[in-house]
C-alpha cells in the first residue's frame, strides 16, 4: 500500500476536500500529518485549538483515507522555550542550540518531559478513537542533526543517577573505568561531569557509559509517549520514523516499545552526503538513481529492528539538504518504491504531498508543485498503485543469510578507532556490498538474535560480546564470519584479560597479541584459494595452535577457521568478502550470481524482483520456466522486473 506525509496547516481550507480526493485518485492509501504542528495546536500556553485537524482528519476520512497522526514534540513552540529555557540541549561545545528550526530539546529535560506528556495526552484523549486514525508516529527522526547527545545542566543530573542505578557504589565505577589511571578516582557520583571538553580524551569507558546512558533517554522518551497512546488509543499501531544511518542510539531498543519500525528513504541525497560510503566515481555513476545498496541496506536493517516496517517518507524528486540536489532519473521513483516493498515494507509513504513554496524546505520537491500540479513523482507513484492492484504480494520469509548489527560496536570504534580509518559503518558496509552483489537475501539482526535457521551468518565487528550473543552465536549451525576486532573488549572498554576475541577463544582458540592501524597507501597482501588480495587498514597478529586458511605475504596468519566459526584478522575489501562469503554460501547449499554493475535481486515469497539501477538494459537472472508477472527477461534502466520463482 502506499501514502502520503501532508501539512494542511500549509494550505488553505479550501484546498483541503480536493488534496483528498486527488490522494485517492492517486492511489494512496494513508496520510501522515500533525507532526510539526505544535504552534497551531496550542499557540498559546493552555489554549487548544483542535478545529484545524477535526476538519483536516473530516476531510481525509471522508475520502476513505487513514491517517497516522504524530506527536507535535519535534518542534516545541517558541512560548514553550521563552518560558523554560532548560529544555534546549547544549552541543559538545558547550554552547545552546536555540530556537529557530527543529530538535531543539533535550531528551534528559524533565521540563521537556512533563510538557510532553501533557501535549501528547490531550491530542490522543481527543483523537485515541477516532475512526479515522489508524496509527500513530512519536516525535519525528530521533537523532536528526546530531540531537542524541546533549551536554547540559539537565544531561549532567540524568547522566549522574544513570551511573548511580547502573554501579550502586562509585568504588564499583572507579574499579570498572579503571580510573586509577591519571589520578582519574572519584569519591562521590557528584563529581563526575560529561566526558566533553577536557584537555586531551576523556577516558573511553568515560565516554561509552555516556554513549549508552544517551541511547537509554532516547528510548525512556520514546516509551514515555508510547505508554500515553497506547491508554487512550487502543488497538492502533505506533510507529517512529527512523532515518538512513544514524548510530547514535539503539534503534532495537527504542522499536522494543512499537508495533511497527519505519524510516526516511531519500537514497540520491544519502549517496551524495556518504551517509554511507560511496566513492566519488560511484557518486558520478548513480547520482541519479542513488546507489544500489544504500536503500536495501536500510530496508533490511530495519526489518530487523521490527518484522513490520514501512518507509515514511520516500523522496519523489530533488531534496534540498544534500551538497548537491538532481532529480531522480525517469522510473527511479517507481523502482525504489517496488524495491520496498520487495524487502517487505507493508506501506511506501511518499514525502510530500506538495512542495511548501516557503521555508527552509522550500526546494525540497513532493508529489505536486508549488502550483498545485502534479510533478513527476505523482504519476510513478500512480503507477505503483495501479500495478499493485493486481499483483498480491506474499508474505516476506527468513532470509538464508543474517548479519548481526550491532549499534554498541559502532560508539566502541568511534570513541577509540585506534586508526582514522576504521570506522563500524564501513566495515558493515563492505559485507553487505559483497553479499547483495552475490545476489543473497539479507537479515540483520540484533546482538544475541535469534540465528536459527541461518546457513551463513555474519558478524562485521561486535568488540564486545555480551553474554547473550555469545549464547546466539553457539546456539546455530550456520557457518559464522567474524570480523576485525569482535571479542576486543570487555563491557567496561577494557582489553580482556584473556586477550581478544575475549569468551569466543572458548570456541575459536587464538589470541590476538598485537594490532596495527595504517594510513592510506600503506598497504600489505594475503593469499586465499589461489587468489591474492590487497588490503590496508587494519591488521591483526594472532597466535594459535591452528593452522591459518590464509597467510599475509609476511607469513603471518590472515584467516582462521575453527568447527563452524571462521575469524578475519584484517580489514577485508568488498573483492575479498565476495569471494570468501560465495565460497561459504556455495557450500552450504545457496546460489550466488555474479551480478552485473547495477543489477541487484530480492525475493520475497516466491515471487523474485530484478531492480536495474543502470542506464543499460541487462538481462533477469532468471530460468528459461520463470513466469513474469511484472516486466520481462530483460530489465530496462531504472527499472524492475517480476517473477514466479
Amino acid at each position: 500500500m502506499l501514502g502520503v506525509c501532508y501539512y494542511p496547516e500549509h494550505w488553505p481550507r479550501d484546498r483541503w476536500a480536493e488534496d483528498a480526493r486527488r490522494m485517492r485518485e492517486c492511489g494512496l492509501s494513508y496520510v501522515r500529518i500533525g507532526e510539526f504542528s505544535w504552534s497551531r495546536l496550542e499557540p498559546e500556553p493552555g489554549r487548544f485549538d483542535f478545529e484545524w485537524l477535526d476538519q483536516a482528519i473530516a476531510t481525509l476520512h471522508a475520502e476513505g483515507l487513514q491517517v497516522v497522526l504524530g506527536t507535535p514534540t519535534p518542534t516545541p513552540p517558541k512560548w514553550l522555550v521563552d518560558r523554560h529555557p532548560d529544555i534546549l540541549a547544549t552541543d559538545r561545545e558547550g554552547r545552546l542550540r536555540k530556537f529557530g528550526s527543529r530538535r531543539h530539546y533535550s531528551f534528559s529535560s524533565r521540563t521537556y518531559q512533563a510538557h510532553t506528556r501533557r501535549i501528547v495526552t490531550v491530542i490522543a484523549q481527543r483523537y485515541g478513537n477516532h475512526p479515522a486514525v489508524a496509527g500513530w508516529q512519536t516525535d519525528n527522526e530521533y537523532g536528526c542533526h546530531d540531537t542524541t547527545r546533549s551536554y547540559g545542566p539537565e544531561d549532567l543530573l540524568a547522566f549522574r543517577e544513570w551511573l548511580r542505578a547502573k554501579y550502586g557504589s562509585i568504588e564499583a565505577l572507579n574499579a570498572a573505568w579503571g580510573n586509577v589511571f591519571w589520578s582519574m578516582e572519584y569519591r562521590t557520583f557528584e563529581e563526575i561531569d560529561l566526558p566533553n571538553l577536557t584537555v586531551t580524551e576523556a577516558n573511553p569507558a568515560h565516554w561509552l557509559d555516556f554513549y549508552r546512558f544517551s541511547s537509554d533517554q532516547v528510548a525512556a522518551y520514546n516509551k514515555l509517549q508510547v505508554e500515553i497512546i497506547r491508554q487512550y488509543s487502543p488497538g492502533r499501531f505506533i510507529t517512529h520514523n527512523f532515518m538512513g544511518y544514524t548510530p547514535d542510539f539503539d534503534h532495537f531498543k527504542v522499536a522494543e516499545d512499537l508495533d511497527v519500525a519505519s524510516w526516511d528513504s531519500y537514497p540520491l541525497g544519502f549517496t551524495d552526503m556518504d551517509v554511507l560510503p560511496v566513492s566519488e566515481e560511484e557518486k558520478l555513476r548513480y547520482a541519479r538513481t542513488g546507489h544500489p545498496d544504500i536503500p536495501a541496506f536500510h530496508h533490511d536493517l530495519y526489518r530487523g529492528v521490527k518484522p513490520r516496517w514501512w518507509v515514511m517518507e520516500q523522496q519523489p524528486g530533488p531534496v534540498n539538504w544534500a551538497a548537491h540536489n538532481p532529480s531522480p532519473a525517469p522510473g527511479m521513483v517507481r523502482l525504489w518504491t517496488w524495491e520496498a516493498l520487495a524487502h517487505g515494507a507493508e506501506v511506501v509513504s511518499y514525502f510530500r504531498w506538495r512542495q511548501f513554496p516557503q521555508a527552509q524546505e522550500q526546494k525540497h520537491a513532493g508529489l505536486n508543485r508549488p502550483d498545485f500540479q502534479p510533478d513527476v513523482g505523482y504519476w510513478e507513484a500512480q503507477q505503483v498503485a495501479r500495478e499493485l492492484e493486481g499483483l498480491e504480494l506474499p508474505p516476506t520469509q527468513q532470509a538464508p543469510v543474517a548479519l548481526v548489527f550491532d549499534y554498541e560496536a559502532d560508539w566502541v570504534t568511534r570513541i577509540q578507532p585506534q586508526g582514522r580509518e576504521f570506522t563500524y559503518r564501513d566495515l558493515v558496509w563492505n559485507f553487505y556490498q559483497a553479499l547483495r552483489s552475490l545476489g543473497l537475501d539479507v537479515d540483520f539482526v540484533k546482538p544475541g538474535g535469534s540465528l536459527e535457521g541461518y546457513r551463513l551468518g555474519v558478524v562485521p565487528c561486535s568488540p564486545i560480546l555480551h553474554e547473550a550473543t555469545i549464547r546466539a552465536l553457539h546456539n546455530t549451525q550456520a557457518q559464522l564470519v567474524f570480523g576485525p576486532r569482535t571479542g576486543s573488549k570487555t563491557e567496561s572498554m577494557g582489553i580482556p584479560p584473556n586477550l581478544p576475541p575475549g569468551k569466543l577463544a572458548e570456541w575459536l582458540p587464538i589470541r590476538v597479541t598485537r594490532v596495527e592501524s595504517l594510513r592510506p597507501g600503506v598497504n600489505f597482501a594475503l593469499e586465499w584459494n589461489g587468489q591474492r588480495y590487497t588490503s590496508s587498514v587494519w591488521k591483526e597478529w594472532v597466535e594459535s595452535d591452528l593452522a591459518p586458511v590464509a597467510k599475509f605475504d609476511d607469513g603471518r596468519g590472515a584467516l582462521w577457521q575453527h568447527d563452524n566459526l571462521h575469524y578475519l584478522a584484517f580489514w577485508p575489501t568488498v573483492a575479498f568478502l565476495r569471494a570468501y562469503l560465495g565460497h561459504l554460501a556455495n557450500r552450504q547449499g545457496l546460489q550466488t550470481f555474479s551480478l552485473s554493475e547495477g543489477l541487484r535481486l530480492r525475493r520475497r515469497g516466491h515471487l523474485t524482483f530484478a531492480f536495474n539501477y543502470g542506464p543499460h538494459e541487462q538481462q533477469a537472472p532468471a530460468s528459461p520456466q520463470a513466469r513474469f508477472v511484472l516486466g520481462g527477461r530483460m530489465v530496462p534502466p531504472h527499472g524492475l522486473s517480476i517473477w514466479e520463482s
